[in-house]
């Protein structure tokens, strides 16, 4: 390693750190600021460097805080437990109903709404839910987890994993929806039976106690915004709109709405949007874009297949699997995609089942499973490491292996 790239790899190291401590926001700024001046230092990246880099990630940070608002509102406003009401009565007690209802409820807020909505609004309303209905929650907790990441495949607003690949595909947002939906299909499929069977023991407990009454109503002005708002991901995909739009519009309509209802104030909308988080971004992509200018991304390109064939793509999918758990699949993303322009659209989409199934396999894989676990330590409930792994390592695999076969024969 050149002595010049031990620079951002420090860096990006301190980065890394930082997001898996998760700091208050100060802290969190400042130490991005810092590794971003640090590698700017260095003269790796040029100033022209540094403006496509931002440029690049400008329109992703602004759908990140927009949507990140949208999720809170609706979360303030009950969507969340209105919904996961009506998955518990529905089951009527029966664990297995229970899982099956909170799987797909888990799966389509993760398309709709992102992952981060469904391991920090959705899990602990889940977990409620199953404790109330004297039911395992662990079945529960880790479908939101999975989904989280897996199911993070159909949408280009699913993960901003998808979002900065976009760019480098020649697909509309329909486009992509309609390739990933049969992938899509098939890894719910294998990760529903795989999580049914490791935890059968706890979906074989008799039925609970079945609740009696009236469930909260859905809040119909955020179930508005939401619609409209992908309608408009939709129809403004093929004229180059960027989603930050429809997402930003959504989010001062909702932050306007939740504030004369008295669900939230100015100062309660700034701070779902995470601003020190979206600043933590924007210095962890110059960090990324430095160390792929260097030995990294030289030895990633190297690795990386000619061709397009089955084994190719589980190469590639492999390879941000790797990156993913090592560099967080935010970070995997900024360096592995732009190689992939030459492979064309398919290679760039079996990065993103790397990226997005691949990220699941241990908690470095998405800053989503570090929310996740914080989220379940707050409910008193903190998730052994041993049985993360044990789903992780035996789901991710078959789940990644199955999504590339469907890619192949779709693509």
């Amino acid at each position: 390693m050149p002595a010049l790239d031990l620079v951002p790899a420090a860096a990006l190291l301190a980065l890394l750190v930082t997001a898996y401590l998760h700091p208050r926001g100060r802290v969190e700024a400042a130490v991005g600021l810092t590794a971003a001046a640090a590698t700017l230092a260095t003269g790796i990246l040029g100033w022209a460097d540094v403006r496509d880099t931002l440029e690049h990630l400008g329109p992703v940070v602004l759908f990140l805080v927009t949507i990140l608002v949208v999720a809170d509102v609706c979360g303030r406003a009950g969507l969340f437990t209105a919904a996961a009401s009506r998955v518990r009565d529905a089951a009527h007690g029966r664990p297995v109903r229970l899982f099956t209802g909170v799987f797909l409820l888990a799966a389509a807020v993760t398309t709709v709404l992102s992952l981060d909505a469904t391991v920090v609004l959705l899990t602990p309303v889940v977990v409620g839910v199953a404790v109330s209905t004297s039911t395992s929650y662990r079945p529960g907790a880790h479908a939101c987890l999975r989904m989280a990441n897996s199911a993070s495949l159909l949408l280009p607003v699913s993960n901003l994993t998808n979002l900065l690949a976009m760019p480098h595909l020649d697909l509309t947002f329909g486009g992509f929806a309609l390739t990933m939906a049969p992938v899509l299909a098939v890894v719910l499929v294998v990760e529903y039976v795989a999580l049914r069977l490791l935890f059968r023991r706890d979906l074989a407990a008799p039925p609970g106690p079945v609740s009696e009454g009236e469930h909260p109503p859905l809040p119909v002005v955020p179930l508005l915004a939401v619609g409209l708002m992908l309608a408009g991901f939709a129809v403004g995909s093929p004229f180059g709109i960027e989603p930050f739009w429809f997402s930003g519009a959504a989010a001062l309509a909702l932050a306007w709405w939740g504030q004369r209802r008295g669900l939230l104030g100015a100062r309660d909308a700034v701070a779902a949007a995470h601003p020190a988080f979206a600043l933590f971004v924007l210095c962890l992509g110059i960090v990324v874009a430095a160390l792929g200018t260097g030995f990294l991304g030289e030895w990633v390109a190297d690795v990386l297949p000619t061709g397009t064939g089955f084994a190719d793509l589980l190469l590639v999918a492999v390879l941000a699997t790797l990156l993913a758990n090592v560099l967080t699949n935010l970070s995997a993303t900024l360096l592995l995609v732009p190689l992939l322009g030459s492979l064309g659209d398919t290679a760039v989409l079996a990065a993103l089942l790397g990226l997005n199934i691949g990220s699941g396999l241990s908690y470095t894989g998405s800053l989503a499973n570090l929310l996740w676990r914080r989220s379940m330590v707050r409910l008193g409930h903190p998730p052994p490491l041993r049985e993360l792994h044990r789903v992780s390592l035996l789901v991710t695999p078959v789940s990644l292996v199955s999504a590339v076969a469907v890619l192949s024969l779709v693509v």
